[in-house]
């Protein structure tokens, strides 16, 4: 019979197991979503120039053909505040081409309804879902975006404001919809008064984290003309997707060292199975079994209960992780509120990686080889005589 010990590691490993896969899938889930679904709608660096300038065809054509440049977009952008029949809030407005802005950013994947179109000339504008939703407006009602900068009138200084027919809603369950407005870049060069001039170049890059190419890019394309280079590294979420590798990095060490608590605790268990079972290694022994016969069966019994605790904590990882996102669904239905706000998505994401998962089977295996061995070689030091003499 086991005792109550070893019963108690081999639980101990399988929950640690359990909580080391479930913690690495939930932190991959973050860091897939951050590379896939938010560099997937934003330029991975923005070239700003130092004044507002035409397009020049020749200096596009430069810009993109620069080695690591996958693709190039004109740009105006300025922060501003929308308001609705009664509410306001702050928006960021992006004036783009719909005709080429697809080269730098997949958001009309996540526009509804789908085919939605921002015209020229027709003061159209696609609103983040949840910002719609602060504005109580839907599609087809109309908003209007207002700006900082004065205009002079006969009655004195009122902000420059503009009317915008909502024609769809961005829906990417990121942070962007809390503070996305898109209009064509010529409305915003109306708005701003920018007339046929750019702000700048928004890139997108082969190698989302060869940053330093979109400068090179820029200083070829315009020399002595750029005022900044914006790399996505540089902004909120580069900040954010560091803090996840790294964290990413210290929960697997950190976690590892619990793996290695739970299947040091199979030392123990094994240790009191070595010594009720004392007498009758004494009887093998003196029956002519060897040492190496002993050796293998106390090894063999401590690999059963770690690989054991091992399979049963893969089970529950996996089973508990792909559950975990219906789970906090219905916690937040049931709770009323929203559990994912403040983070720069709005749901849980998971993402059980095979690397990882071999990853951890190994060094659980080595932990387990390595807490099984030492029970294994103190039961064939015991003296099969000095045993059955007290017997």
């Amino acid at each position: 019979m086991l005792s109550a010990v070893s019963i108690a590691a081999v639980v101990g490993l399988a929950l640690s197991v359990a909580v080391l896969i479930t913690v690495l899938s939930v932190i991959n889930g973050f860091e897939r979503e951050l590379r896939e679904r938010l560099l997937g709608v934003t330029a991975h660096a923005t070239v700003w120039l130092d004044r507002p300038a035409m397009i020049d065809p020749k200096r596009e054509q430069v810009l993109e053909a620069s080695s690591g440049v996958a693709g190039i977009a004109p740009v105006i952008e300025e922060a501003a505040l929308a308001s609705g029949l009664d509410k306001v809030s702050g928006v960021l407005i992006t004036g783009i081409d719909p005709n080429r802005h697809s080269a730098v950013s997949d958001i009309e994947q996540y526009v509804q309804p789908g085919g939605a179109l921002l015209r020229d000339g027709q003061f159209e504008v696609w609103l983040g879902a949840r910002l719609a939703r602060q504005l109580e407006v839907v599609v087809g009602d109309h908003i209007t975006l207002v700006l900082p900068t004065p205009t002079v009138t006969p009655i004195g200084l009122l902000p420059r404001q503009r009317r915008f027919v909502v024609t769809g809603l961005v829906s990417t369950d990121s942070e962007l919809d809390g503070r996305a407005a898109f209009i064509h870049i010529n409305d915003a060069g109306r708005l701003f008064r920018l007339g046929d001039r750019v702000a700048g170049y928004q890139i997108r890059l082969d190698d989302v984290f060869a940053t330093d190419l979109a400068w090179v890019a820029a200083e070829a394309a315009f020399p002595n003309r750029v005022a900044s280079v914006r790399p996505w590294t540089r902004g909120v979420h580069g900040n954010l997707y560091q803090a996840i590798v790294t964290q990413k990095v210290t929960m697997f060490v950190l976690l590892s060292f619990l793996v290695a608590v739970a299947a040091f605790n199979l030392v123990s268990g094994l240790i009191m199975v070595a010594d009720q079972k004392q007498a009758d290694v004494a009887i093998l022994r003196s029956m002519g079994s060897g040492t190496s016969v002993v050796l293998r069966l106390f090894f063999l019994l401590g690999l059963m209960l770690g690989v054991t605790g091992l399979a049963i904590g893969l089970m529950i990882g996996i089973l508990l992780t792909w559950s975990l996102p219906e789970l906090l669904a219905g916690l937040s239905s049931l709770s009323g509120r929203d559990l994912m706000n403040q983070y720069f998505i709005g749901y849980l994401p998971v993402d059980i990686r095979i690397s990882d998962v071999g990853m951890i089977v190994g060094v659980s295996l080595v932990l387990v080889v390595f807490a099984a061995l030492f029970p294994a070689w103190k039961a064939t030091r015991q003296l099969p005589v000095e045993i059955l003499a007290h017997e």
